[in-house]
């Protein structure tokens, strides 16, 4: 006789736990999808920032080259990126940091651009300092490069707010030797090193101050 079948011995149906999976997968697609979407939003949020950016940056500079065209179109000052390079051979004599006439003359007749840039830009205006390699000699009144090129920006923001420039729309730097913009190993190249720089500078914005701790109550008597 044949053994009848218990009701354990039944198989168990796969279609439940296929379903589950599937809700499973199906939840963790879902999730996949929306983190895309967040990341490509996200993305597309940084490039137009990005992109408005470099507009405003770019718009910046074209102010800058017009309103300077007549002074690079004679030769007396570059402009290379936004910052405004004047020779040092027309602001200073050989290791000095006293304008020359020519310089005071070219700084007078550049104030009243950088002026009205100043109070129409958020940037600051930083005046940098920079010479060749060649080491002063032993009778300058000054240390070394660095601190000739620092007293040399210091020197013409002076200038700068002498012909109306705010002054807290400027910044001086000195940096000597470094940074240059050629080999110092010609004539020329060292001319090149020798510069004063102007450049618009992002402001630093001030901190917030730190929110008062709360009053602690007086002990009750």
């Amino acid at each position: 006789m044949f053994e009848e079948s218990s009701e354990d011995d039944a198989p168990v149906p796969v279609w439940p736990a296929f379903g589950d999976l599937m809700a499973c997968l199906f939840g963790l697609f879902v999730l996949f999808f929306v983190w895309a979407v967040a990341v490509q939003t996200t993305l597309e949020h940084d490039l137009t920032t990005e992109r408005e950016a470099h507009k405003a940056k770019d718009k910046r500079l074209q102010t800058l080259e017009e309103a300077f065209a007549s002074e690079i179109a004679k030769g007396r000052i570059t402009i290379v990126n936004g910052h405004i390079g004047i020779g040092q051979n027309v602001l200073f004599a050989s290791a000095s940091a006293t304008l020359t006439a020519e310089g005071e003359a070219l700084i007078k007749d550049l104030s009243p651009i950088f002026k009205t840039y100043a109070s129409s830009h958020p940037e600051l205006l930083m005046v940098s300092g920079f010479t060749d390699d060649h080491p002063l000699h032993g009778n300058s009144e000054f240390r070394d490069n660095w601190e000739l090129s620092t007293a040399r920006a210091l020197v013409v923001t002076r200038s700068l707010e002498a012909n109306g420039v705010p002054r807290a729309a400027l910044v001086v730097a000195g940096f000597g030797e470094n940074h240059a913009l050629a080999p110092n190993d010609t004539p020329e190249h060292r001319a090149m090193n020798r510069r004063v720089e102007i450049a618009p500078v992002p402001k630093v914005e001030p901190i917030a101050p730190a929110a008062s701790a709360a009053a602690t109550p007086s002990d009750a008597p």
